[in-house]
């Protein structure tokens, strides 16, 4: 059936153009976004539905933001299982919190969102000199964003009704330091312990295996033995960088981008100027800004009667000790390298004037324009290869949707080659052997794509031997894939694997032994504390760098302080087998004033978030939460004590 429709494409799409346009007159468009848009439920919130498309959206615009904040981060990470369920698990939260504020009936009113938009630091970066919104720089900013202006601001007047809900908690919880000092005491109060333990390594020699208990252990994990699956495959990569490659710029472009871009490619006007600076910070009393005032004041109608003079002047009552040696002199400087005042007032001057006392956060300035040095023009030939680099990027960007459609088509019409995609777009067909299903470490580039490895090893790849599906592998780049031979999993023999397996059966057999001999010392400790062997005491707590961790710490300080001294066996897994021994609880060591406040402002913090939580728990109880997709299982070991 499908190889038919892959064969027929072109005549089967006539037909269904038609079909389309009757769907589109018989439900109309809405009808069809209905249909399209509708996919499986993942979650749901009172009556209203999360369906699958909308996770993929949501996560796939989470992704895009944490690339644009760090473009180094590494994609498994946001790809992986769990990013995908947190992702799932923050849109559960919005649509939760939105129930809220319409169960609530809150509304932020127009005043509101106007005054929370002024206090903005982005938008307020998009003002002009006047003061006004740069409008087309608002509307950019919105469409970053997948939205129009009035859908800007709707999300921003949700986000503040948002606030009103979780505020009303947060902003009330508070903690009293004497409640706050009971808990943080309590928690980082120590203990003295002694701890003895019960290493497999010491029980490793009184291993003793046949080869009939070697075969057994090989027999019975043989999923611990294999050879993991691996693919060889051809992959072609479509990217900015290979679209450029097909850019050819004509010198009629190139001279109307040339001059389009004239006034960016001079070199900026550079103003020379000396000046005689009386200090006068913004926090200096106000009677002694007044005398430093009138101090340059005088300076001033000095050196307007004596122009020429001017250099001895700041020679002698400059209070700019970097320029007042060479007369306060301050070298050609361009706009931007002054501060404001000092700036406008330099640049509003011609050669030769002495401007009025200029006021700055330095102080009181007497500027003297003493030369100004004239942008350099362009010149075509100069900016040609520059200029030439630009355009090509510029016009490859442009390229590069037309492209992908090609590239998209090629891959799938033609699925039992990328040879004539390759060749259509002038892209090099690559090779990788040993691909496995999961990248590897050390991979890069997109063989460490875990879309691609999904699509590598996809039934359909794997068996028929097609074109994976143009993969989206990154910002502008798109990556197909088609398997050349491929390596099932399969057992290793025994004989390859024997001390393998015979290491893995000791370490086992140990573990055991070292576990069996560590509950029977706890059994006779217990029945004769006096016979017991520990090493000396040492102290803990839940406080940094401490000498004992995981496992054995949550065993020292679970412990009953009303029935000290108590003994605990605990069971370290591979790391054997341990007895904490707890003499004593000792109060928390004396901190600093500011620690103690640091941490009792933590603390206070900690209640807030426990209270929210515990109001977002009684809120999906009261709208029905369900998510009906399994959270993902961990794949990361536990830490070891």
């Amino acid at each position: 059936m499908f190889e038919f429709v892959r064969r027929n494409t072109k005549f089967i799409a006539a037909p269904l153009f038609l079909l389309i346009i009757a769907a589109f007159v018989l439900v109309g468009i809405d009808g069809y976004k209905g249909v399209v848009s509708s996919g499986a439920t993942v979650a749901q919130v009172g009556n209203a539905s999360i369906t699958q498309e909308e996770w993929d959206f949501a996560h796939k615009n989470e992704v895009d933001r944490l690339r644009a904040s760090v473009p180094n981060l590494d994609a498994k990470l946001l790809d992986s299982p769990e990013a995908r369920y947190a992702t799932l698990e923050r849109l559960v939260r919005e649509r939760v919190m939105a129930a809220a504020v319409s169960d609530a009936h809150f509304t932020t009113s127009d005043a509101r969102l106007a005054r929370e938009l002024q206090q903005n630091p982005t938008i307020a970066g998009l003002r002009k000199p006047d003061g006004s919104l740069d409008m087309e720089r608002y509307r950019q900013l919105a469409a970053s964003q997948g939205l129009t202006p009035e859908g800007f601001e709707a999300r921003v007047r949700s986000d503040l009704s948002l606030m009103q809900v979780e505020s009303g908690m947060t902003s009330t919880a508070f903690a009293p330091n004497a409640l706050a000092d009971i808990a943080l005491n309590a928690f980082f109060e120590r203990r003295e312990v002694q701890i003895t333990r019960f290493s497999p390594a010491d029980f490793a020699s009184k291993v003793n295996l046949s080869d009939a208990d070697i075969e057994a252990f090989y027999q019975a994990n043989l999923s611990q033995f294999q050879s993991p699956e691996s693919a060889t495959v051809e992959y072609v990569v479509l990217d900015l960088d290979a679209v450029k490659k097909t850019v050819v710029v004509n010198d009629a472009d190139l001279k109307s981008y040339f001059e389009q871009n004239a006034d960016r490619l001079s070199a900026k006007e550079e103003r020379r100027a000396s000046h005689i600076l009386i200090n006068a910070p913004k926090d200096m009393p106000a009677a002694d800004r007044q005398k430093a005032k009138e101090k340059a004041q005088a300076l001033l109608e000095q050196a307007r009667k004596a122009p020429a003079t001017f250099a001895d002047l700041a020679k002698k009552n400059s209070q700019d000790t970097g320029s007042a040696p060479n007369g306060g002199d301050l070298d050609f400087f361009a706009r931007g390298a002054m501060v404001k005042p000092f700036e406008d007032a330099a640049f509003a001057m011609k050669k030769g004037d002495i401007s009025d006392v200029v006021e700055s956060d330095f102080g009181f300035h007497i500027i003297k324009l003493t030369d100004v040095k004239a942008p350099k023009q362009p010149v075509f030939e100069e900016a040609r290869a520059g200029l030439e680099a630009e355009l090509r990027v510029q016009q490859a960007q442009r390229k590069f949707a037309e492209v992908a459609e090609t590239f998209t088509n090629g891959v799938y019409e033609q699925s039992d080659s990328l040879k004539p995609v390759a060749e259509r777009l002038k892209l090099e067909v690559k090779q990788a052997s040993n691909l496995q299903r999961q990248p590897a470490v050390d991979a890069k580039g997109v063989l460490a794509n875990a879309k691609l490895l999904a699509a590598v090893f996809s039934a359909d790849s794997l068996e028929k031997k097609r074109n994976t599906e143009a993969v989206e592998t990154g910002p502008s780049q798109l990556s197909a894939a088609r398997v050349v031979s491929y390596s099932p999993a399969a057992a290793l023999p025994l004989s390859v694997v024997r001390a393998q397996v015979r290491e893995q059966l000791v370490a086992s057999r140990a573990q055991e032994l070292a576990k069996k001999e560590g509950a029977a010392k706890l059994e006779a400790w217990k029945a004769a504390p006096a016979s017991a062997s520990f090493p000396a005491a040492v102290t803990v707590s839940r406080e940094a760098n401490q000498p004992v961790q995981g496992l054995l710490l949550d065993a020292a300080l679970r412990a009953d302080p009303t029935k000290l001294p108590a003994t605990v066996g605990v069971d370290l897994g591979r790391q054997g087998y341990a007895i904490v021994k707890v003499n004593k609880v000792l109060p928390r060591a004396p901190v600093a004033d500011d620690v103690a406040k640091q941490e009792r402002n933590q603390y206070a913090q900690w209640t807030a978030n426990a209270e929210s939580q515990a109001y977002y728990a009684v809120l999906k109880e009261r709208f029905k939460v369900q998510i009906k997709v399994p959270a993902p299982t961990s794949s990361v070991p536990p830490e070891a004590p």
